[in-house]
This record gives C-alpha cells, structure tokens and sequence, in this order.
C-alpha cells in the first residue's frame, strides 16, 4: 500500500521554491542526502519523476509543475486546518522560524528568544540569521526581524527597542599619540577596518551633518564580514572600527574602548518583529507575539 506524509509534499514544495536541494535541506532542518532519498522515495511511489537534477542544477519537470501547482493550495488549507488545531492548545508548543540579521539577533536573544524558552519549554526556535532581505512567507518562516524601514508595508510590525544608533571606536592604546577624528573625514587619514556586505560591497561608514547623511570610505589593512571579528581586531588595536552601539556597549562602558565622532552617528530605525496576518496562529505564535509585545512596552531589548 502506497503511504505519503505531509512531510514529503512539503519537501516538494520546499525544493520547487529554493530551486537547490541544498538550499531546501537548510530551509527544512534535514541533510541533503536525507531530502534526496525522501524525494526519490516519493518519485518512485508516485511512478513520475518531479525535478530534473544534475551536479549543478535542478529543475521542475512538467509533471513537477503540474504537481506543485495542485499540491500548493491543497496543502496550505491543510497547514491552516492544523493551525486551527493547535490555536486551541492549552501549553504552547512547536517551533517557530525567525529570519533576521546577526546583530539583530544578538540583541534579540535574550530578552525575547531565550525568554520564550524559559516560559515556554515547549516552544522550539530556529533563528536563521542572514544578511540578505528574503521573503518570509515565500521561505517558510513565521517572523521576521528587521529595522522598521526594511519591514514589507503588508505585515505586522511591532517595534521592539528605542532608536538604535552605530558608534565608532577605538582602543584606548590605538589612540595613544594620535589626535582624535574631529570630523568624519578625518578618519581618511586613521587605520580603520573595514567592512564587507553581504553582497560583496564595501560598507560606506554612515555619518549625518545638520540633518544631512555623509557617508566615509575608511581605508585599513584588515576587511571582515563579521562585526564580532571586527570587535577582536579593535580591542587588538589595529584599528577604528564601525558597529552598533549594541555590540560595544559593555566595552565602552568598562572603558576597553573610546567613542569616537559622537555628535556626527545618526540615529537609526528601531528593530521590529514582523509577520503576516493569519486566521488562527497557534498557541506557540502567539505567546510569542504577546512577548514581543510586553518587549515593546518595556521600551528596550
């Protein structure tokens, strides 16, 4: 007797969307050989082959697109039957995927992510940190973190903190001798480490003049893609660096590093926690909604 899971489509669905075994593998939480077994599994019940798959590529046959065009709203409606479900579980439990950047998600995890652990030893969070804007619902995810300008004007929002800012710094030692950057573009004549976006840019340092932005190419030996290695290079001296405030505050406070061009940081857009509407969210989504709530109350992350 042939047996299909809910599982399997959703695997389908997954890879018709990502394009990439690999990709969808990630998306799902399983190994790439796992997900390839569990496709061909399904091809062979089914008798038809569903994608097109070479060391590079992979690609929807006819018979896949067909397949997918049907399955897709078939098993939406089953999703939010199953939503229906467990919107009227007593405990809340399940997992919930977040999408949002590394620095948002260092400041996030405490107060909300972890928080929601404690209260809820049910709830499982896979937080997914990426410098690249995606399409949530498209990616399979149940929220989003982003500054407010970046968040999609068809989704909830729920501010979660105060205006962030960026801070530039340096080590005490590394400032020893040298006159302090009065200007921003003082630094041009200061090592600086710089930083890479994810698209492979170089960042500009973000600066404003009476309401004015002004953006800096710094110039230093040492280019990082990660602010925690950035942090390592600056308390090692060899630089100024660019953060958010949030990543240096405890090093500023005990005095490891010194704030640098105070009055010229802009303030930036607070962070919020967003998601789409939907008819009956389960217990697990919405506790976690009401904690990001109780956040934005409190005024802080």
């Amino acid at each position: 007797m042939r047996s299909y899971s809910l599982a399997d489509f959703d695997a389908v669905l997954a890879i018709g969307r990502k394009g990439s075994f690999r990709a969808a593998a990630l998306d799902l939480g399983v190994s790439t050989t796992a997900l390839s077994n569990t496709i061909a599994r399904l091809e062979s019940q089914l008798g038809v082959r569903l994608f097109n798959r070479t060391t590079r590529s992979v690609a929807l046959t006819e018979a896949g697109r067909r397949f997918i065009a049907q399955l897709s709203p078939a098993l939406g409606d089953i999703h939010q039957a199953l939503d229906a479900v467990r919107a009227q579980q007593d405990t809340p439990a399940g997992t919930l995927r977040i999408n949002t950047f590394a620095t948002a998600g260092r400041e996030i995890l405490a107060p909300l992510v972890l928080e929601c652990l404690r209260r809820f030893p049910q709830v499982r969070i896979d937080l997914v940190t990426e410098g690249n804007l995606v399409d949530i619902v498209a990616d399979g995810f149940d929220f989003g973190i982003r500054s407010r300008n970046l968040v999609p004007s068809d989704m909830i929002a729920i501010p979660l903190g105060p205006v962030r800012q960026h801070v530039v710094v340096a080590t005490p030692a590394y400032l020893a001798g040298r006159e302090l950057p009065r200007v921003p573009a003082d630094l041009l004549g200061l090592t600086c480490i710089r930083t890479r976006l994810p698209n492979g840019a170089l960042l500009r340092w973000q600066f404003e003049a009476e309401g004015q932005p002004l953006q800096v190419d710094v110039d230093g030996p040492l280019t990082l893609d990660e602010a925690s290695l950035a942090r390592i290079a600056v308390l090692a001296s060899i630089g100024i660096g660019h953060f958010m405030e949030s990543d240096v505050r405890e090093d500023i406070a005990a005095g490891k590093l010194v704030r640098l061009l105070e009055d010229w940081t802009p303030p930036l857009s607070p962070l919020c926690l967003y998601y789409p509407s939907r008819r009956n969210p389960p217990a697990a989504f919405r506790v976690f909604v009401d904690l990001a709530r109780e956040l934005a109350r409190g005024g802080s992350v």
